[in-house]
């Protein structure tokens, strides 16, 4: 049992939708090769598109749009470097990032960024909107053999920290992210974006970045050993 209120070994953040605000942009750019493919993006694709790897929408457009014959690497390639023109053009923090990344790098918390992007485009991120963070490291799409949903990149992100997976605290927007650090076994700290997430034990929710301090990411990986609350069953809030 990991004493109460002990500080994270290590805060690892999902960057798109999370840190920046680059969600609505990757739905823009799926949205134009969709439309190039006779396909109208609608609310009923957003779970093959938010939060997922590129790989994945590619092969959802495909199959959506009876593209059968489509060089699935060539569109992959294609949504990446539309993704990639509007996240050249700016790339915003979303509410609560910079203080939260502040204070962990006064109170000497380690932090990393784990995303299922590819490299391209998390340079561009880590070069532009978050200039001057002192991540340890970076993970994109690239740098593991799965990426999320799969567990890989967050078990390979606490390896790399020489942490146990639980003493770390994930902060994620989507389901697949989500998923993907529960099932690392890392503690979840949940900030929604587009898509809701549905709630379980190893997972704590904040409406906002707004609202998360160290405080809250200890409390995560408390929770994270001690399980949901015995009286409701229900994981805790922020």
């Amino acid at each position: 049992m990991r004493k109460p209120g002990a500080l994270p070994a290590a805060v690892l953040f999902d960057m798109d939708g999370t840190l920046v605000d680059t969600e609505v942009l990757w739905w823009e750019a799926t949205e134009e090769v969709a439309a190039s493919l006779g396909h109208r993006l609608s609310d009923a694709d957003a779970p093959e598109v938010v939060g997922r790897a590129v790989e994945d929408t590619a092969a959802h457009l495909m199959r959506v749009s009876g593209a059968g014959e489509t060089d699935g690497v060539a569109l992959s390639a294609t949504l990446t470097a539309s993704f990639h023109r509007r996240v050249e053009a700016g790339a915003p923090l979303r509410p609560g990032a910079w203080r939260l990344l502040a204070e962990l790098e006064r109170r000497q918390v380690p932090f990393a960024l784990v995303s299922a992007s590819p490299r391209i485009v998390v340079d561009t991120v880590v070069g532009g909107a978050l200039a001057d963070v002192p991540f340890s490291f970076t993970l994109s799409a690239d740098d593991t053999v799965r990426t999320k949903p799969h567990p890989d990149p967050y078990r390979a992100a606490a390896d790399r920290f020489g942490a146990l997976p639980g003493a770390c605290v994930a902060v994620e927007d989507s389901p697949d992210g989500s998923n993907s650090a529960e099932a690392a076994g890392c503690a979840v700290l949940v900030v929604p974006s587009l898509l809701p997430v549905p709630e379980s034990a190893g997972r704590v929710f904040a409406r906002s970045l707004e609202e998360v301090d160290l405080a809250v990411l200890s409390r995560c990986v408390s929770a994270c050993y001690a399980g949901p609350d015995p009286g409701t069953g229900r994981p805790p809030a922020a």
